[in-house]
């Protein structure tokens, strides 16, 4: 937990740098593989919602699983608030969340 704390608060430190290796640690993170973290939380979504035309999981925490992003659209969120949409994800998550530092939702219909 330790290293995940250093790498987490190093990557945060590193993007108020304006210098070129931030952008380059950047760039690299953009042309990999998904995260281990991502892909399990991309299978679970897609258990939970089959119906779902849109899905994107991103770990913003610099690779150690501590903060993820979340986009989702789905046609099972026709009907709901969006704070209702929310609270499904977060369901669907629930053992995940517990180990995640924060976690940013965005749902949508799809039109």
């Amino acid at each position: 937990m330790l290293a995940c704390t250093r790498l987490c608060s190093s990557t945060i430190f590193s993007a108020f740098r304006t210098t070129p290796v931030a952008a380059v640690g950047q760039l690299q993170r953009g042309l990999s593989s998904q995260t281990d973290g991502e892909e399990r939380i991309a299978t679970i979504l897609k258990d939970k919602f089959p119906l779902a035309s849109k899905l994107k999981v991103t770990d913003i925490s610099g690779g150690c699983g501590a903060m993820y992003e979340i986009h989702i659209e789905s046609s099972e969120f026709k009907g709901k608030r969006t704070v209702q949409q929310h609270q499904l994800v977060n369901q669907a998550l629930k053992e995940e969340i517990q180990s995640m530092h924060g976690l940013r939702i965005f749902t949508n219909i799809p039109k």
